[in-house]
């Protein structure tokens, strides 16, 4: 099979590795993906959101299988696009269309999609500038701390969590009218504060069948003990010793069945991932984000446990053929440490030298690209925010984070930064 994979982050290079490996692979393009991805495959120069360039690569090189990695192209409505025209309209794509990205791309739509369908989340209302009185209203009946999600995409920066009223309705105020997420925060849900644990649950369906894939816990804040602001992954681990067979069956029964079942029922053929973020509260799932394609960093810590072959899951999904595939799972554990640029998630600088990637001795450790370059001169080079995802695995939680950090250990750049916490939280729960 020739495939096309879009992206440039680490879940990309964890797509390309993992595709990389089965035997139907014949020819793999990512794009525009980074200095790893290169490895596995041929990096091509063309943007996710150039729709016209990406028709155009396909028809040229007779690409069999379209993947797509990250949301935004999917909300903007990638795969239709293809449908639309006679030449394209064939070839398959791993991703759901514009009506199924809707879950990610509005929250304000994944909230209704959610009450509709009885899946149990939090209580919310949503806002507009034309409606921010009735806002300010309804902020005063909530309890502390109160949960504001801008609407649109706004590249995982669009939630917050406000501890006082005060904060709450100048926050309000700045998203609406002030448009502090841009397009994004022109609509606002205001939700009612989940507390408990997270965790992320990871769906594969065609629209008729679905695989629960292996779940995984993020940590999304920049500091150690989830301090700082949020970021867009900053680690994680994969299982999650609370996520027992008792609770997956109520996240499949209450979660899970009622979402495929929804976007039946909705006329919406999704085919692709869903990302589930949960809140386990005291051992009952409430959702608290749908996303429309594989988490990052989470695929890093999930693929490594997938045994069977990816390829022909990405196949079966888009080809409406997943009642035939069978997926097998690893019970190795495996943990991720993101190392991200220096004043991430704020201002940082590119082009650092990376040093120590040729060092990897340790069985045990992946390296995943994110935002990484090749320089003219053969080095490589940091390329964004989030640099690299080093994965860690074992046949226990403790050792897959030992092992992380080992390799963590071994590479360097000018300003680079990690937690050094990350799965420290879940070992009192065993492995």
């Amino acid at each position: 099979m020739n495939i096309l994979l879009l992206g440039s982050g680490g879940r990309e290079h964890a797509f390309a590795w993992k595709i990389n490996q089965s035997t139907h692979c014949n020819k793999l393009w990512i794009a525009p993906g980074n200095a790893g991805t290169a490895d596995l495959g041929e990096n091509v120069s063309l943007a996710v959101n150039d729709f016209q360039g990406i028709r155009d690569f396909c028809l040229k090189n007779t690409v069999d299988l379209l993947v797509v990695g990250p949301e935004e192209p999917l909300v903007k409505g990638l795969r239709d696009f293809l449908a639309l025209d006679p030449k394209t309209a064939a070839i398959p794509v791993a991703g759901p269309g514009k009506a199924g990205a809707q879950l990610e791309g509005s929250k304000d739509f994944s909230k209704e999609f959610m009450e509709k369908n009885g899946i149990p989340t939090a209580s919310y209302a949503t806002f507009t500038k034309e409606t921010l009185t009735e806002g300010m209203a309804y902020l005063k009946t909530q309890q502390l701390p109160i949960v504001l999600k801008a609407d649109g995409l706004a590249a995982g920066k669009g939630v917050l969590i406000c501890a006082s009223l005060e904060e709450a309705t100048s926050s309000l105020q700045e998203m609406l009218v002030e448009q502090k997420f841009g397009e994004a925060s022109s609509k606002v849900v205001v939700e009612t504060f989940l507390k408990g644990i997270e965790l992320s649950v990871f769906v594969a369906t065609d629209g008729e069948t679905y695989k629960i894939l292996p779940e995984a816990k993020d940590y999304k804040r920049i500091g150690d003990n989830d301090t700082g602001p949020n970021t867009g992954g900053m680690g994680a681990i994969s299982p999650v010793p609370f996520a027992d067979a008792a609770f997956m069956e109520k996240v499949d029964q209450k979660i899970v069945q009622p979402t495929i079942r929804g976007l039946q029922e909705a006329g919406i053929d999704y085919r692709g991932f869903l990302f589930i973020g949960l809140m386990n509260m005291e051992g009952e799932p409430y959702v608290i984000e749908y996303n429309v394609r594989m988490g990052d960093p989470e695929t890093q810590a999930v693929l490594p446990r997938i045994q069977s072959d990816f390829l022909e899951l990405l196949d079966a999904i888009a080809n409406k053929k997943l009642a035939e595939y069978e997926l097998k799972t690893a019970s190795t554990a495996t943990a991720t440490v993101v190392m991200v640029a220096g004043g991430y998630p704020g201002a940082y600088e590119k082009g650092k030298i990376i040093s120590g990637l040729e060092k990897n001795t340790l069985k045990k450790a992946l390296t995943f690209h994110a935002g990484t370059q090749t320089t003219n001169s053969g080095a490589v080079a940091t390329n964004g925010g989030r640099v690299l995802g080093i994965t860690g695995m074992g046949d226990t939680t403790e050792e897959a984070i030992q092992n992380a950090y080992e390799r963590v250990d071994q590479i360097r750049w000018e300003k680079v930064n990690f937690r050094k916490d990350i799965g420290q939280d879940i070992l009192q729960f065993g492995n």
